[in-house]
């Protein structure tokens, strides 16, 4: 990949596959985004209307979120997305947003989560609640975390959908009753609905292999502790997670999205500091446990990600090296005991 801007960036990860575009072609009317002012909400409204239009479907494609930033409301706007403002915890504000067949969910609480634990439930638990009930009728994709599994030996392959849940922690424990209220809903009323659980969404501006290759540039130490992750081109994730709008069911379908590989922190690091032509240092020993997602099921139905590990360690490398914009926002893929 040669990506030198945010523009250019921004329209990596919003160019929706073939196989998306055929997705969105079979689903009728338009598409809600809830949060879409987070790290990957505006790039996957943009992704859903670029798709959209290649397919040659008239939909509006409509994102709702405080917009504390006006400069992401108006970016949004240039790309043909609508965009609303609105308080999701405000009932009222919700019973006057626009009707829409097909709902993402991305709204949720998950830095800041420790010492302001009712706010991360009332996030992650309460609006799911007042938005389930005011979209009874549309199929709703739910963002959920792969941290409600809990932590897995390294060695087993990770979590699959069907395995018991074992949230550590306020932030993944809410982020289960976000599941499970949503759950009630569609079982309730039959709201077709999909649970995405996502571990790591990368791109040039945030993501575990940004933490990384800024902890090596910075010369500090690589805690080693948590020593394997997974990760996901957020373009990939994108696509993905859109393309479950077509597979929601009553009870919820539920599908892990993340890469195909485990990668081991100590091994992605070195690779990162040959690139980056620093040394490394490590502290701490790696568990035999870890947070991992098996997403092969995503894989069989939607594609292989389209970009490896390799093709995001070179990118990642050259935004880094050439003090590329940063979110600011490292992603806390180490923490072990669910505090955020």
């Amino acid at each position: 990949m040669n990506i030198e801007s945010v523009e250019q960036l921004d329209d990596a990860l919003s160019l929706p596959p073939a196989s998306l575009v055929e997705s969105l072609a079979r689903l009728d009317g338009d598409i809600l985004v809830l949060g879409v002012a987070g790290k990957m909400g505006p790039t996957l409204a943009r992704m859903a209307k670029r798709a959209s239009d290649q397919a040659e479907v008239d939909r509006r494609v409509i994102g709702v979120a405080r917009f504390s930033n006006p400069e992401e409301q108006k970016k949004l706007n240039a790309w043909g997305i609508e965009t609303i403002r609105a308080d999701l915890l405000d009932q009222k504000a919700v019973a006057e947003l626009p009707n829409a067949p097909n709902v993402v969910f991305m709204a949720g609480m998950k830095f800041g989560s420790t010492d302001n634990e009712a706010l991360t439930w009332a996030m992650n638990a309460v609006v799911p609640s007042i938005i389930a009930n005011q979209y009874r009728d549309s199929r709703i994709a739910v963002f959920s975390t792969g941290n409600i599994y809990g932590l897995v030996p390294v060695t087993g392959g990770g979590s699959v959908e069907s395995d018991p849940l074992n949230p550590a922690g306020e932030y993944a424990m809410s982020c289960l009753g976000r599941e499970r209220v949503f759950e009630y809903f569609s079982r309730t009323h039959g709201t077709p609905m999909s649970m995405i659980r996502l571990n790591y969404a990368c791109e040039l501006r945030y993501g575990v292999l940004v933490d990384l290759a800024t902890r090596i540039r910075n010369r500090k130490p690589i805690d080693l502790t948590m020593g394997a992750f997974n990760v996901i081109w957020q373009g990939d994730a994108n696509a993905h997670a859109l393309s479950s709008l077509v597979d929601c069911d009553s009870p919820p379908f539920v599908i892990n999205v993340t890469g195909p590989e485990i990668l081991s922190v100590r091994v992605i690091s070195e690779q990162l500091a040959e690139r980056l032509n620093r040394p490394v240092e490590f502290v701490g020993t790696e568990s035999t446990t870890a947070l991992l997602n098996n997403a092969q099921l995503s894989h069989r139905r939607y594609g292989q990600p389209s970009v490896n590990v390799t093709q995001m360690l070179d990118s990642v490398v050259d935004w880094v090296t050439r003090g590329g914009l940063s979110l600011g926002k490292p992603t806390g893929f180490e923490v072990r005991d669910g505090k955020f």
